[in-house]
């Protein structure tokens, strides 16, 4: 089993930047494809970030796209997510991702691993 465990979350003013990171236990995240996803009261989860297991390619929604970055850190089995130029509406917990195969982290319902999210509020 993989284990996954947000950090980094917290207030922030609109405009200012947060970095999430996703440490993973029990098995090494090499093999996975990573990505984080958000979702803010009364709405369904979104898809914000995904990364391949080798870090050669990352993706974006569009709502963060220029925004955020996603990386990865295979040795330090360690995830993350710069966010930069936040906005009120980036308000949300944000989860970890992991599934075998990358395809699976665009979708919430083929991820295969989550984390238990970290709150991000962004005050304008």
């Amino acid at each position: 089993q993989l284990q996954l465990v947000e950090s980094g979350g917290g207030l922030v003013e609109a405009g200012g930047s947060l970095r999430l990171s996703c440490a993973a236990s029990g098995r090494s995240i090499r093999v996975y494809g990573m990505g984080w996803f958000r979702q803010a009261p009364g709405k369904e989860r979104q898809f914000v970030a995904a990364i391949t297991w080798s870090g050669a390619s990352t993706y974006y929604g569009n709502s963060v796209e220029g925004r955020f970055t996603i990386s990865r850190d295979n040795a330090k089995n360690t995830v993350y997510l710069q966010m930069n130029s936040l906005r009120p509406e980036d308000t949300a917990v944000y989860y970890c991702a992991a599934g075998v195969s990358t395809d699976q982290v665009f979708t919430a319902n083929t991820v295969d691993y989550w984390g238990q999210g970290t709150q991000v509020t962004v005050s304008s």
